[in-house]
């Protein structure tokens, strides 16, 4: 049996961790999966968002420590667990966590490495790390504090409280909150709205936004010329503008719409 479960549909790439008897707790084949197919995905053009999610009622229960592995150093065993955050958190398409059950440590700070996510009520988040004498990792320690602001994170992580989900959703850690039995329908609306944007838009919105935080305003203004000057190389642009006149929908595809450069056409 698979530990991570991959399936498409319209555009829609869902990644699944699938240890339901461990409540999805990632141990070293499935960081390799995830990286695996974190890394596929990104180079994949039909790929226009992409769903996070775990089986059997969890979303993930953190990183396996039930099995310490003890023939590889620490920090080598970091080097997969940074790889993954780091594919997750720079895919250029929107993310999406569905999170039913349990976001424990390493687990939530992969939830929260995505754009955006949705939470049933009964789920359940904790930053455990302490409690098992370790620190933050999976990119917590820098998501936190932009995300709920330095004391909030030193709360969630110095004292590893468990929060429910309207709270982490009242703290900005969860998009929306649905109920268990409309969730799947509300992330498929959700990801077939995203799906059919504009691709390179949305990729350099997301960029964008991402970067925007830790730049200055003329840093920011520079990067929007720029991710402009790539928006209007497509034809999205032309195809926004065109079924805005015909009163119809979009149909976007990314492609690149430059002329190519003729010897009678020197511009």
């Amino acid at each position: 049996m698979s530990v991570l479960l991959t399936s498409d549909a319209g555009g829609v790439r869902t990644l699944t961790l699938n240890r339901p008897h461990r409540r999805n707790a990632i141990d070293a084949e499935l960081w390799e999966a995830l990286a695996t197919a974190l890394r596929k995905a990104g180079d994949d053009t039909t790929v226009r968002a992409l769903v996070l999610t775990g089986a059997g009622g969890a979303f993930c229960s953190g990183a396996d420590i039930s099995r310490p592995v003890v023939d590889r150093h620490p920090l080598h065993r970091m080097r997969t667990l940074t790889e993954v955050t780091l594919l997750l958190y720079e895919l250029p398409f929107p993310t999406i966590a569905k999170v039913t059950g349990v976001a424990v440590g390493a687990g939530w700070n992969l939830a929260l490495g995505c754009d955006l996510v949705v939470a049933t009520p009964e789920a359940r988040f904790s930053q455990i790390f302490a409690r098992r004498g370790l620190s933050l990792d999976c990119g917590g320690s820098w998501l936190l504090p932009k995300l709920v602001g330095l004391q909030q994170a030193k709360r969630l992580a110095l004292l590893a409280e468990t929060i429910d989900a309207e709270e982490a959703r009242a703290l900005n850690l969860v998009t929306w909150v649905v109920a268990a039995d409309k969730v799947d329908a509300f992330v498929d609306d959700l990801t077939a709205r995203l799906a059919a944007g504009a691709p390179v838009a949305l990729a350099q919105t997301k960029a964008l936004l991402d970067e925007g935080a830790d730049r200055s305003l003329r840093d920011a203004l520079a990067n929007e010329a720029r991710a402009q000057a790539v928006n209007f190389a497509t034809a999205d642009v032309r195809e926004a503008f065109t079924a805005f006149a015909d009163k119809r929908e979009p149909l976007f595809t990314g492609r690149w719409a430059v002329p190519r450069r003729t010897e009678n056409n020197n511009t």
